[in-house]
């Protein structure tokens, strides 16, 4: 693959990348107002910071990953699926994490 195409190819994931973000925002958070919403409502119910509720959610994707990488290719759901969610997470732990030193610096 060429870069140009590379370019391309990582654009158009981007584009599902932030779609997949906002359907999950709906569905998950139920409020516009608190991205984090999910994670946090669990993580009290579990006694846990929103961190590892994320972090939770994120390596069921990397197992799933891991799985068709080890040849296991029939999988409930399709491996970019998984991929698109795990770079969702990985989104949302990188503005946790920036939240996190905005809070810090005040």
């Amino acid at each position: 693959m060429t870069q140009s195409a590379m370019r391309k190819f990582m654009d158009k994931i981007w584009t599902k990348v932030v779609s997949i973000r906002d359907e999950g925002q709906k569905e998950y958070a139920h409020t516009d107002k608190n991205v984090f919403a999910n994670f946090e409502r669990t993580g009290n119910l579990l006694g846990v910071d929103r961190e590892k509720i994320l972090m939770t959610f994120f390596l069921k994707h990397v197992d799933g990953i891991a799985a068709y990488a080890n040849g296991h290719k029939s999988q409930r759901e399709d491996i970019t699926g998984r991929i698109t969610d795990a770079i969702v997470y990985l989104c949302l732990l990188w503005a946790m994490v920036d939240e996190g030193r905005e809070h810090e610096e005040l």
